[in-house]
């Protein structure tokens, strides 16, 4: 798709114009799915619209929104009239003129944000909606839409009242937009200047507050400002060269997210939160959990998930595809599969890692750091969980053996006993307790755990529900008190179950 020159951020006052008409219109994401219908719906996702162009075709105000503003159509000038200031798009560019007909300059695709509020992502057209099927760009400064990406990290992010947050890297502007929900001063980076100007135009016609837009790579713009949250959906993938802005770092291998997360430590206020997607190799030779660990601060606690791994040849499919680079001539498509695997084979590379990183400044002079795997489904939002993990970490850090018996605690939210074992044996050959909350974590437990973790409501301490299991069982209580906190170190980790804090 091509990039047209953007609508001007001058006048606030149209882009409010835009913004009510807009709403009087229905032209939000359940106004969509009402028109279109669910199948047409989840199509425009995939980037099929040809279902989307058969649900317009009728006179529907929120019909012509649709097809002017997210299927790139040309639609009369008289009928865009009737729904927009037509006249004031036209002046600060939101719409070109085609003959009788007008057309929209960007796209823009209705978001439902917090709480339900209604907002709108602004972006390069034809790159509001993601698909298999890649953008078919190879203009270096396109700026994409709202994308897979781009939803899980604003589902995982913090999202506790702060001060100063960073976007760094910001796109179409939706972290900003999220983060403006709960920071007094939202600062927003692009190397790109384009990004920057579709950020403040997705800023305008939400109704958020503007955010500071500074252009440069990385924490460069922002000098030595300290915040207490940064962002960022970084331009993360691995590749032979720098061809587009919004996906490639420019950088070798994986330094450009090693860079981001090194140098996140010193720019967080105590008890701030740097929070990425990232990209990572699996090098010959070394444990990628122990290449993540050396990229963490000293300064921070971290945790960070492997959500998924592909190998090499899954990986440079992934990205020649989204470049529209298996619809070129084929000659040229294998020449550039080549230079990926080359990259790859120069740098011992066997797969590629992608997950989330989370800091959290605590300043402990013993940080937890977190590497694990977890493929499985989750539930989103997480960004309390999130939360709830490092202040489970705060109190497992300060709280000895001796002080975790005489503490309290009640099983996690949706936490059930599964029983696995052959039919009809007396006993299971493993107890498992699973949570239908957050990670939706699975962990096995011995008979012990399985009963400890039943009991625990916040009435008794975990030293008086030891002895009574000691007595059911006919164990030694000084032994079973002595063998029994790191499994319950586990399960307060994973969120299994809760500490309680009971009255002075």
């Amino acid at each position: 798709m091509r990039t047209t020159s953007l609508p001007t951020t001058d006048r606030p006052e149209v882009a409010a114009r835009l913004r009510e008409a807009f709403l009087d219109a229905d032209f939000t994401a359940d106004g969509l799915l009402e028109l279109l219908g669910a199948p047409a719906y989840a199509a425009l996702a995939r980037s099929e619209t040809v279902p989307a162009l058969r649900a317009t075709r009728g006179d529907e105000p929120l019909a012509a929104l649709v097809r002017l503003f997210l299927l790139q159509q040309a639609v009369p000038h008289a009928r865009v009239a009737s729904v927009l200031p037509v006249d004031a798009c036209l002046a600060d560019g939101w719409l070109t003129q085609d003959g009788d007909a007008v057309r929209a300059t960007v796209d823009v695709r209705p978001y439902s944000g917090t709480d339900g509020a209604d907002w709108f992502i602004v972006s390069d057209l034809g790159c509001a909606v993601g698909g298999a099927g890649g953008i078919g760009s190879h203009d270096e400064g396109v700026v994409l839409g709202v994308g897979g990406a781009s939803t899980t990290l604003a589902g995982i992010t913090v999202r506790t009242p702060v001060g100063r947050a960073l976007d760094l890297g910001t796109g179409s502007g939706i972290q900003a937009l999220h983060a403006a929900q709960h920071a007094t001063r939202v600062t927003a980076t692009d190397l790109n200047p384009r990004a920057l100007s579709v950020t403040g135009l997705t800023l305008a016609l939400s109704g958020a507050p503007a955010a500071e837009l500074k252009e440069g790579s990385l924490f460069e713009p922002v000098g030595d400002e300290t915040y207490d949250l940064v962002v960022s959906n970084p331009p993360f993938v691995i590749s032979p060269g720098a061809r587009l802005t919004y996906r490639d770092g420019g950088m070798g291998g994986d330094d450009l997210c090693r860079s981001l997360v090194q140098e996140a430590g010193a720019r967080l206020n105590e008890g701030g939160y740097a929070q990425f997607l990232a990209n990572w190799q699996h090098v010959e030779g070394e444990e990628w959990q122990d290449r993540l660990r050396s990229w963490v601060p000293r300064d921070c606690d971290a945790w960070i998930v492997q959500r998924e791994v592909q190998d090499i040849t899954q990986y440079a499919e992934l990205w020649l595809r989204d470049a529209g680079d298996h619809r070129q001539d084929p000659d040229e498509y294998a020449a550039r599969y080549e230079e990926w695997l080359d990259e790859f084979e120069a740098r011992e590379t066997k797969a590629v890692g992608f997950g989330w990183i989370t800091l959290r400044k605590s300043g402990s002079a013993n940080p937890s750091v977190t590497v694990e795997e977890w493929p499985h489904p989750v539930e989103q939002p997480l960004g309390d969980e999130v939360r709830a993990h490092f202040e489970r970490l705060d109190y497992l850090r300060d709280t000895d053996d001796a002080a975790l018996l005489a503490g309290h605690f009640k099983l996690g939210a949706e936490v059930v006993q599964e029983q696995v074992g052959l039919p009809g044996a007396e006993d299971p050959e493993h107890v498992v307790l699973r949570q239908h909350r957050g990670m939706r974590r699975a962990t096995k437990v011995d008979t012990v755990g399985a009963g400890f973790a039943g009991v625990c409501d916040g009435t008794l301490s975990a030293g008086r529900i030891l002895d009574a299991i000691a007595q059911l069982v006919g164990e030694d209580p000084v032994l079973l008190r002595d063998r029994t906190p790191q499994q319950i170190r586990l399960l307060v980790e994973q969120g299994f179950l809760e500490p309680v804090a009971r009255p002075a």
